[in-house]
């Protein structure tokens, strides 16, 4: 006869589960996962010197629509019976003329398809931001996990220069563009990706050090300021600084006029010296007497190319994400501008990228909710009191986010990395404006509470 088995182990196993909220862990792991999904990406540390690393990557669309669009199900799932009035509160009447825009502006697109196929990729990444910060019960949890998140993100970027170095670093073996060997990117397939993520970490641990949470949070300032610095990205090092300045001075500054003039006219400026100087002969001669490149590393060939299709598809565009990459530029361009043309993935510019695919009333709507929304309701939120480091956190990556969009192209970008980052900080000011911060766990009387 078999001797029955015993695990005398089992019981005590099982009151530990016991305690455990598995909604809870389900939250901590969904958070923590979302983050490092979007950052690392399904296919991290690409081998630049493979000339078929772009094929390999449209291979992995599949794999990827799935993968995003479970995780915006669960984060929606996990979210939307708890915080119901916080999603709900998203739907702004501007936000839904977008949205109906979005929809027109595909069905019209150039190349319907593609349209589709981004519009439903976008929505995915939408609702998996909108839930994020809807996921933890207070804000130590948020800090805590946050925190993880971030530190097992470092490990990983630290530990891909040490143990793979060539996937790692540019190299001058690398097809496209091997000027730029010795400038660190991490998991990324660019130092231009790489450098805005580690800014925009560092005001993570900067918000995480003002929280007394000094330990996590001076070692993801550092570690991430290091990484920001090796990757050479210039413009993320200065645009960094430029959003620490401008939110002390919008934070001492309480009138809302006073802090759309901090901070849009350097904006318009920035945007008037870069792709204004395109199309007007007197802005192009300011630029020349500036100590700067006035090509701006040859950039100012691809805003002209963009701003000349632009005069052609005005008011449409070209269809939601539908220009750069695809058949849409065949017809446009000259043939001295094949060969970069054809390669370009963007304009360096995402407001001009977004004009040319959603047209001009797109761009307006995008401006409207990405750029101005956001300024107003962190001064809602500043005088109903919610005014702690975390307003000032999403107050820095989204300033640093619409001035990088002057030199980047990111906005509505599908499951661009910083895209998600700069979603999750504009979807911040807009919860704190409308609903307190919890300093204990949510119950079914406290939950979401307005301020």
């Amino acid at each position: 006869m078999n001797k029955q088995l015993s695990f005398p182990q089992l019981p005590a196993i099982a009151r530990i589960f016991g305690y455990l909220d598995v909604l809870h862990v389900a939250r901590c792991v969904a958070f923590v996962a979302t983050v490092l999904l979007i950052w690392i990406s399904l296919r991290p540390f690409p081998d630049l010197s493979d000339p078929g690393v772009a094929d390999l990557d449209r291979g992995k669309l599949a794999s990827t629509y799935i993968t995003l669009g479970i995780f915006s199900v669960a984060a929606l799932a996990l979210t939307v019976f708890r915080h119901a009035r916080a999603l709900r509160s998203l739907m702004t009447p501007m936000f839904m003329v977008l949205c109906c825009w979005i929809c027109i502006n595909t069905v019209f697109s150039h190349d319907f398809g593609l349209s589709f196929q981004r519009v439903i990729l976008t929505c995915s990444v939408l609702a998996m931001a909108a839930c994020l910060l809807l996921l933890p019960d207070t804000q130590e949890e948020l800090d805590l996990w946050l925190s993880a998140a971030a530190l097992i993100f470092l490990a990983l970027c630290y530990l891909g220069v040490m143990l793979a170095p060539s996937l790692s670093i540019h190299t001058a073996r690398d097809t496209l563009e091997p000027h730029l060997a010795g400038d660190w990117r991490g998991p990324f397939g660019h130092k231009n990706v790489a450098a805005p993520i580690m800014a925009m970490l560092v005001f993570v641990g900067i918000y995480l050090a003002g929280r007394r949470a000094i330990i996590p949070g001076v070692a993801i300032a550092c570690l991430s300021g290091l990484f920001l610095i090796m990757a050479g990205g210039k413009s993320a090092i200065a645009l960094c600084a430029l959003a620490l300045l401008l939110s002390i001075l919008v934070v001492a500054v309480e009138s809302f006029a006073f802090r759309a003039c901090l901070v849009f006219l350097p904006l318009l400026g920035l945007n008037l010296l870069t792709v204004g100087s395109v199309f007007s002969e007197r802005l192009a001669a300011l630029v020349k007497l500036l100590p700067l490149d006035t090509t701006f590393t040859g950039r100012t060939d691809i805003w002209e190319f963009a701003i000349s299709s632009l005069g052609l598809h005005p008011w449409l565009g070209y269809g939601f994400a539908a220009f750069w990459g695809t058949d849409s530029i065949q017809n446009l361009v000259q043939d001295d501008q094949i060969e970069w043309a054809i390669t370009a993935a963007h304009s360096h510019n995402g407001y001009l990228d977004n004009a040319l695919t959603m047209g001009i009333p797109g761009l307006a709507l995008i401006v409207a909710i990405f750029v101005i929304a956001p300024l107003r309701n962190f001064s809602v939120a500043t005088r109903s009191g919610n005014d702690d480091p975390l307003a000032k956190l999403f107050l820095r990556i989204w300033l640093f986010g619409i001035y990088l969009s002057s030199m980047e192209s990111f906005l509505l970008d599908r499951a661009d990395p910083i895209w998600f980052t700069f979603l999750v900080g504009v979807f911040g000011l807009h919860y704190i404006a409308r609903f307190r911060l919890m300093s204990e766990p949510a119950t079914a009387d406290n939950r979401a509470q307005p301020c």
